[in-house]
């Protein structure tokens, strides 16, 4: 089994007639999971890059531009969560959390910084394997236009601000990913299915109170009376709309 690619080079030979295989990073210290991620994934298709830490995951970011990273949070040089809102912030190539930290606090802070998914060691290899496919499945949430403006409202996709009369507001990671899952889908219903495996892959459908959450806070900040809104109207028993 060919060993992880570190450098450019390397990357070129792995992926010489793979050009329709995604690529995975895989930012791992441990020896014992790079071998089992390495070998596992390769046999599943995928063209299996690594690093054990984050300056040489930054290299590979930029040089092999991977479909997908599984990042750690314990690493030699800094912490994954760290890296993960460095990742999100520069590019939104999907990241899943693999660790050994397993409370829900962690879980909250990874999935909430903009990480995609989130598994814990030790993991089933077949259920990774499935949630990173997941993942890659997932539609983008972007639109043709940098900015989409109706009302007194003014998104910028680009710069990820949102403007309100005039006033720029505040909204968190998850809020924007969001209000700009329902622009780029500006008039028609985003089913609450769509809204979680989009933004909350793994959580239950019966359990969206963190949905529920996001929407309600988008409502006091986005609708003059949230009360009775007129842009983010829920259809009930189906999703969402935002409306013009």
């Amino acid at each position: 089994m060919p060993p992880f690619a570190t450098n450019r080079s390397e990357f070129d030979v792995i992926v010489t007639d793979a050009e329709n295989r995604s690529v995975i990073l895989v930012v791992e210290d441990e020896e014992s999971y790079q071998d089992a991620l390495n070998i596992g994934l390769t046999v599943e298709g995928f063209v299996v890059i690594g690093a054990t830490n984050i300056a040489q995951a930054r290299q590979l970011m930029v040089s092999a531009k991977p479909d997908l990273v599984l990042l750690d949070i314990m690493l030699p040089d800094g912490s994954g969560i760290d890296y993960c809102r460095e990742l999100y912030d520069s590019t939104r190539t999907p990241v899943i959390m693999v660790t050994a930290r397993s409370s829900e606090v962690d879980v909250v802070l990874g999935l909430e910084i903009g990480a995609a998914d989130y598994v814990t060691k030790p993991f089933r290899l077949r259920e990774l394997i499935a949630r990173i496919r997941a993942v890659l499945r997932r539609p983008l949430t972007n639109t043709e236009d940098e900015i989409v403006t109706f009302g007194d409202l003014r998104i910028d996709f680009v710069r990820r601000t949102v403007i309100r009369g005039g006033e720029e507001i505040e909204l968190s990671r998850k809020e924007f990913d969001l209000l700009a899952l329902f622009a780029s889908r500006l008039g028609q219903v985003v089913t609450r299915e769509v809204c979680l495996d989009t933004l909350w892959w793994g959580l239950e459908l019966s359990d969206t109170r963190t949905l529920d959450t996001h929407v309600k806070r988008l409502r006091q900040k986005i609708e003059n009376d949230p009360a009775n809104p007129r842009h983010l109207i829920t259809i009930r028993g189906v999703g969402f709309r935002l409306d013009p």
